[in-house]
């Protein structure tokens, strides 16, 4: 049974949009809660209500965006999670858009002419497809999305994936990727904060997200650097 404290955090995450929104989402939200359950940490429950959390700040800032496509996306954008390992990693997205697609239409309080745009937002989403979004909604959850992926938040998703997939933290030889090898980050869980987690800064669309990225990278940096120390520590001073 789930805490007061969490079901409290739920609420208020609702009920901050309600003011600008048409539509109800505590049952979207139940809906997901539900089919999330018992899935692996880096994309539970709790990446959701971040996500959503995100979703919700850029929207306020940046203006413009209808709150009603962008939250309910937002709620059920990972409902399909492959792991990383997968050759079925690619279908994630789009098959969260149908599933999407069908809760929405279940729900006869959902405005049946905003589906269609959640689902377009749910599919284009995806780092791995490379798709840009051409509307101020679809950014937003890309940029809500990937802020997830960097940060402190950021640096634990990436090193529970590595564990789930029973992959080294960093390569012995070349911790840091110093040498003429290339980036392997099926092997090594260090190579993917190097390959992705460091330059999804330049892939943010709104000014909001941009100034997070640039401060969550700063993070990351950070702690790359002391890493480094830690790894290469000699015991003489040097390292």
């Amino acid at each position: 049974m789930m805490g007061s404290k969490s079901y409290t955090l739920k609420i208020e995450l609702i009920l901050s949009a309600r003011m600008d929104m048409t539509v109800n989402l505590e049952q979207i939200l139940g809906t997901v809660e539900l089919l999330l359950h018992n899935q692996s940490p880096a994309h539970d429950f709790q990446h959701i209500l971040r996500v959503y959390r995100n979703a919700e700040m850029i929207s306020k800032k940046e203006e413009g965006a209808d709150l009603d496509i962008v939250l309910a996306a937002a709620l059920l954008h990972d409902l399909v999670v492959y792991p990383k390992g997968s050759t079925k990693t690619i279908n994630s997205a789009d098959e969260s858009a149908e599933i999407a697609k069908k809760i929405l239409s279940e729900y006869k309080w959902y405005p049946a002419e905003k589906i269609e745009k959640v689902v377009d937002v749910i599919r284009i989403h995806s780092y791995s497809k490379k798709l840009t979004p051409s509307t101020l909604e679809g950014k937003i959850l890309q940029d809500a999305d990937r802020l997830d992926a960097i940060g402190a938040i950021g640096i634990a998703r990436t090193f529970s994936v590595g564990g789930s997939e029973n992959r080294s933290l960093y390569n012995p030889k070349d911790p840091f990727c110093e040498s003429d090898r290339k980036l392997d980050d099926t092997r090594w869980t260090l190579d993917h904060i190097k390959k992705k987690l460091l330059i999804l800064k330049n892939s943010m669309y709104t000014k909001t997200a941009k100034e997070i990225a640039e401060q969550r990278t700063d993070f990351i940096e950070s702690f790359l650097k002391q890493l480094r120390t830690e790894i290469l520590y000699r015991g003489s001073g040097q390292q």
